[in-house]
């Protein structure tokens, strides 16, 4: 006797409860011919005759009204469990995990983060904080936040625009006050300058006009955090994103230099693998990022 496969008896129930291969067809949404096929191959592995039928009658042998009793329990139990899997709520539940940028992380990230929770309390949040690209399928991450300039190339990632990103330049109020506040783009050479690796150039636009500017950078450094407390300390002018600075802007221990110019520095994007249906809770997040982050951007 060999192993019976679950499909096969599903639709050996299926003829059982609606007595018949051709009304089991109609329920399963299935050619008569697969439902058919399907039950040839159970009695085959199985070894005894389940179904009794002619063109007149149809029922079920001794063997097939036993397997029915024993199985038809079983498969309805599976059903259950499967509907009850926490993807398959109406609302988001389970583990979310996530990766994000540090910066963004331990700055506006966090916030977001807890506002989410609190909406979807069934949701648990594992957040993962790295400047690295990471593989978000191949490491079990169900969404990414990522910066770029332009939409993402990997076919096999679904990428949502959510707010446009600037740059914009910041100073301390101790440095402002001994030091006459710049007042055109061409009056950054004169200033102190605190850089990130890599950023020689700023190209500034205020809408209307551009400018190219090549500041003198006394103190150059790789990390948003110690470029932001550089400032803070008065070592000069320096570019920050504004969800970085807003705090300190909000304490007066950073003021903005040449308010009306940026530089602009593309997108902020929700990544997350290709899926024919979302996942409840990777769907309500994303619509979150979206719906909060679209009414205040970041720029």
């Amino acid at each position: 006797m060999g192993t019976a496969p679950l499909d096969d008896l599903a639709i050996f129930a299926a003829i059982a409860e609606s007595a018949g291969i051709t009304p089991a067809a109609k329920r399963l949404r299935l050619p008569k011919s697969s439902v058919s096929r399907a039950l040839s191959r159970l009695e085959a592995s199985l070894g005894v005759k389940l179904v009794h039928r002619t063109t007149r009658r149809f029922s079920l042998s001794t063997a097939g009204t036993a397997l029915h009793e024993r199985v038809a329990p079983l498969l309805e139990s599976l059903e259950q469990s499967l509907q009850a899997l926490p993807e398959r709520d109406a609302l988001p539940s389970g583990r979310l995990r996530l990766t994000m940028p540090v910066d963004f992380g331990a700055t506006l990230g966090a916030e977001l983060v807890t506002r989410f929770m609190a909406r979807y309390p069934e949701v648990d949040v594992h957040a993962h904080l790295s400047n690295a690209l990471v593989d978000i399928v191949g490491e079990g991450f169900d969404l990414a936040i990522r910066f770029a300039q332009q939409r993402l190339k990997d076919s096999s990632l679904i990428a949502v625009p959510v707010s446009s990103l600037s740059f914009q330049l910041f100073a301390s109020a101790r440095y402002l006050a001994r030091h006459e506040p710049p007042r055109a783009p061409s009056e950054l050479g004169s200033h102190a300058w605190v850089a990130r690796r890599g950023e020689p150039v700023l190209m500034l636009s205020n809408g209307s006009a551009s400018a190219r500017v090549k500041p003198r950078a006394r103190l150059i450094c790789d990390d948003m955090f110690f470029l932001r407390a550089s400032l803070v300390a008065s070592a000069g002018i320096g570019l920050l994103p504004a969800y970085v600075a807003e705090a300190d802007v909000k304490r007066g221990t950073l003021m903005r230099v040449l308010p009306r110019w940026t530089v602009p520095s593309g997108r902020m994007w929700i990544v997350h693998a290709s899926a024919p249906k979302l996942p409840a809770k990777v769907a309500a997040f994303r619509d979150f990022l979206v719906e909060t982050l679209r009414a205040h951007p970041l720029a």
